[in-house]
């Protein structure tokens, strides 16, 4: 990276049974970690669409946007990375849940809310965190 601050989005997708939907990173930052799904923003796209479109290409579902949930600042100085991060709490509308990116993930999982895997990304963190403060 070259030292500028990129955007990543993510959502923050929930089940019928109160399950939320992560994947776990085979790439850095923080390869190794169960994160939400997501990716970056392109140039001149809203971080709606970005949001959209990644789960499309990552996962092959269609995504609606219920509201913006937090924003992280992502910075991993081990990694020398730094992400600012919208993630929104999002549903399903269309398709099934697979992984079409194999190269960039290793898993994608539903878990239990009150079930999280003990390593997981800072947004996610973020993200849990909040939401566990809402409910």
């Amino acid at each position: 990276m070259d030292n500028i601050p990129r955007v990543g989005v993510g959502a923050v997708i929930l089940d019928d049974h109160h399950r939320i939907l992560l994947v776990l990173r085979k790439k850095p930052p923080e390869a190794g970690c169960w994160s939400l799904p997501g990716g970056k923003v392109e140039f001149m796209e809203t971080i709606e669409d970005a949001v959209v479109r990644e789960i499309k290409e990552e996962l092959g579902i269609k995504i609606k946007i219920e509201r913006l949930l937090c924003v992280t600042n992502h910075i991993v100085e081990s990694e020398a990375v730094h992400w600012v991060a919208p993630t929104f709490i999002a549903k399903i509308v269309d398709g099934e849940v697979k992984n079409l990116e194999p190269h960039a993930l290793q898993k994608v999982e539903w878990f239990p809310i009150n079930e999280i895997p003990d390593q997981i990304t800072i947004t996610t963190n973020c993200a849990l965190s909040i939401l566990k403060h809402k409910n």
